[in-house]
């Protein structure tokens, strides 16, 4: 009598093929809404600065200054900071503590409440430290008054992020989308109603910032409070959120560093292209770089936080077989979408200065630029995603010693190398981050090729359970 054959063999290719498409729909029905919903945030400080440039040259100095100190100061600190919900609600999520959902996400807003009281008290002094730090008096007291009006969005930046996170660990993404989509209509009728209407000029651009922020808010937990899909993760307020808040804060700080130390890596690399020489036309040209490559890198933010989401689900759900499949089949997608953003970019080298600007001294050194510019983001996008898996993990402490090294001991050394001991100016400066990049992405690799993926699994276990027995 024959054996009969299983119907499913792990040694077969084709079952592992059929498991790694499957993956890689999952991961792309939730990275899509996400890069969606990045992209769209991001139109409401786009919008809000294109209000003030019709205001006046000194306006809009002020208030570019004043969201670049908010960027580095506040909003990257807040965005880093409730990524720790990423591994929390996402491990107790895939081990079906539903209830630790919310409890999170009460915990997440308390404790990063908490944080923006320092930067708020910062960023109503703005101007005095501006001029301390050597800014024009003019500029610096238009900036200072920008980031005062900033506070209230601020403030209730901290409830959306932990919402977005929320909902994301759980794969509703779709929501996130559709209210970013409709806070981001809205906004352009919020600043012109603030900004000419009511007649509140630069102020009422900041303020309108807040205004959105808020209805997107407002929307998402409508969408938690009335929705069924929410109905076991979400069961309203509870003194739990003030409980093990000291836990909490030792994620959610390595988070914060893992994200900011690449961020102000590139703050940093405007401040030292002043130092060029013909400075304006350097300046220029790497701010057009560094805003195409943020507008990109929202392609690998959403893989990043896609993988974060499977990567946690599937160890909370003790399947660490499934989150090292979805690590393997990330870095295939991002290999592949960086491969085909790249080419784009140096296709469309010539022309895409014009976007900018009509000066042929900007386009021509734009074209130039946008070869290394898009190997920085073929680079980024491999360690973007695995970033999402450390991520997904819990391992920010590694995250962001190897930021640390990578950026601050590698690429910026070597971009002040290159730019003013080899004087190859801003090509040098990007050059010499693109080497940081590539030291953070061969520091990562190195860390997920040896993760052992059962005793992770057993990790997320032990801290999903921790939570439940303190309960």
């Amino acid at each position: 009598m024959a054996v009969r054959e299983p119907l499913l063999r792990p040694a077969d290719d084709l079952y592992r093929r059929g498991l790694a498409t499957a993956e890689a729909k999952l991961l792309v029905r939730l990275a899509g809404p996400m890069i969606a919903s990045c992209l769209l945030q991001n139109v409401v400080n786009m919008v809000s600065l294109m209000f003030v440039g019709h205001l006046g040259e000194l306006p809009l100095a002020g208030a570019s200054l004043a969201n670049s100190v908010a960027s580095v100061t506040g909003l990257s600190i807040i965005t880093g900071m409730a990524t720790a919900l990423d591994t929390l609600c996402g491990q107790a999520f895939g081990a079906r503590q539903y209830s630790l959902l919310g409890v999170y996400k009460q915990r997440a807003m308390a404790v990063l409440g908490l944080t923006c009281v320092p930067i708020a008290f910062a960023w109503a002094h703005a101007s005095r430290i501006l001029v301390l730090l050597g800014q024009d008096a003019r500029i610096a007291g238009e900036a200072g008054e920008y980031a005062r009006w900033l506070i209230p969005s601020l403030a209730v930046s901290v409830p959306l992020q932990c919402h977005v996170r929320f909902l994301q660990a759980q794969g509703l993404v779709l929501p996130v989308m559709a209210s970013s989509a409709a806070t981001a209509l809205c906004h352009l009728a919020v600043c012109w109603a603030l900004v000419f209407k009511a007649g509140m000029g630069s102020k009422g651009a900041a303020l309108s910032n807040a205004v959105s922020y808020a209805a997107n808010t407002a929307m998402l937990a409508m969408y938690v409070r009335l929705s069924s899909a929410c109905r076991e993760t979400w069961s309203g307020f509870s003194m739990e959120a003030f409980r093990e808040l000291r836990r909490f804060a030792d994620l959610a700080v390595p988070s914060a560093l893992m994200i900011c130390l690449e961020w102000w890596a590139f703050e940093i690399l405007v401040l030292l292209s002043g130092l060029l020489p013909n400075p304006q036309l350097e300046t220029s040209v790497l701010s057009i770089c560094l805003n195409t490559g943020i507008l990109l890198f929202m392609i690998p933010l959403g893989l990043s936080s896609a993988v974060s989401t499977r990567v946690s689900n599937e160890l909370g759900a003790g399947q660490p077989q499934a989150a090292k499949l979805a690590t393997r089949v990330v870095i295939y997608i991002a290999l592949s979408t960086g491969f085909v953003l790249t080419l784009a970019m140096t296709l469309v080298r010539g022309v895409w200065g014009y976007m900018y600007s009509n000066e042929q001294e900007v386009v021509a050194y734009i074209a130039r630029m946008l070869p290394v510019l898009g190997i920085s983001f073929f680079i980024d996008g491999l360690h973007g995603s695995l970033s999402g898996v450390l991520t997904g993990c819990g391992k920010q402490k590694i995250g962001a010693a190897v930021n640390l090294g990578a950026f601050y001991l590698a690429g910026l050394p070597m971009a002040v190398l290159l730019a003013f001991v080899f004087n190859l100016n801003g090509m040098g400066l990007w050059l010499g981050i693109v080497c940081g990049s590539l030291t953070k992405l061969l520091l990562l690799a190195s860390v997920a090729w040896f993760i052992d993926w059962n005793k992770e699994a057993i990790k997320a276990n032990e801290r999903v359970l921790g939570s439940s027995i303190c309960q």
